[in-house]
């Protein structure tokens, strides 16, 4: 978790700045892309925080009334900044973006614009390459989507989607906002805005899935759910794993439960020897999974 959080505080201090420079600058220059820039930094900032306080939550210890523990509440919170950028983020560019093509405006001296935009790319990139760096991490050598796909934390590629539509962003706007002053149309400052809300619309479509997914129970892998399986037949005193059922409660938590069909001369003291040995093999192998509930069949 230590890792996600340097990426997310990384996050959270570039955007802080970068909002708060670019409605100056959009203010000064009247440029609607350099607005909605300045709504994409101020979205980015609340969803670092929630970011952190979903990674809070998730450590509270277990209690009467959540006996797995809160790990949830991180999938809760991924999802609800999932949301924001769609809504605050995507949304609101799309809008601003529409409202400007309808009535432009001509932009004032944009050189304001190009110095934020230029420190904003040297922040937002630094802070990506910190994201992608702790993810790298995390990765094992995987594929970069199929990292994310099986990945149970989405506070690790959160950041890395966030960054990474920021920096694309940034270079749209610099682009469009050029060629808008250059050629004197003003309709694509507004054009420039509507492209960055569509980007943050497509990324908050693929971070509330893999969010979503978590939040209603994702399971373990099959090739996973095949080695427990092996692992428990191992016992002499089991016949046959009927069946596997398994949710993670958090990134580092997994709850399972087997439905074992075990040998029919055994006696109730034997298959209670027979569970307990299977549980501590299980969890000895697995360091994730903390919750083994196991079922005679």
């Amino acid at each position: 978790m230590a890792n996600n959080q340097k990426s997310i505080y990384s996050a959270l201090a570039a955007n802080l700045l970068i909002a708060i420079t670019k409605f100056i600058a959009g203010a000064f220059t009247n440029s609607s892309s350099m607005i909605s820039e300045g709504i994409h930094s101020t979205v980015d900032t609340t969803n670092q925080l929630l970011l952190l306080y979903g990674l809070k939550r998730s450590k509270k210890p277990a209690d009467q009334y959540h006996p797995f523990g809160y790990g949830k509440e991180l999938y809760f919170w991924s999802f609800v900044v999932s949301i924001l950028i769609f809504g605050l983020g995507g949304a609101l560019s799309i809008y601003q973006g529409i409202a400007h093509i309808r009535e432009p405006e001509l932009m004032k001296d944009p050189g304001w614009n190009y110095v934020v935009l230029i420190l904003s790319l040297i922040f937002e990139g630094t802070s990506l390459f910190i994201a992608v760096k702790e993810f790298n991490k995390t990765r094992n050598g995987v594929g970069w989507w199929d990292a994310i796909i099986k990945s149970k934390d989405p506070s690790s590629f959160l950041v890395v989607f966030e960054d990474g539509a920021a920096v694309a962003g940034l270079i749209i706007v610099m682009i469009l906002m050029g060629i808008s002053h250059e050629l004197q149309i003003p309709e694509l400052d507004g054009l420039a805005s509507v492209i960055v809300g569509l980007l943050l619309v497509f990324v908050s479509f693929i971070l509330a899935r893999e969010s979503r997914s978590l939040l209603m129970g994702e399971g373990i892998a099959p090739e996973t759910r095949q080695k427990i399986a092996q692992l428990a037949e191992k016992d002499a005193a089991v016949l046959k794993v009927k069946n596997i059922l398994s949710t993670y409660q958090s990134p580092e938590e997994i709850v399972l439960m087997l439905i074992i069909d075990f040998e029919d001369h055994l006696d109730t003291e034997e298959i209670t020897g027979a569970i307990e040995r299977i549980r501590e093999s299980i969890k000895k192998e697995f360091q994730l999974v903390h919750f083994v509930l196991i079922q005679p069949e």
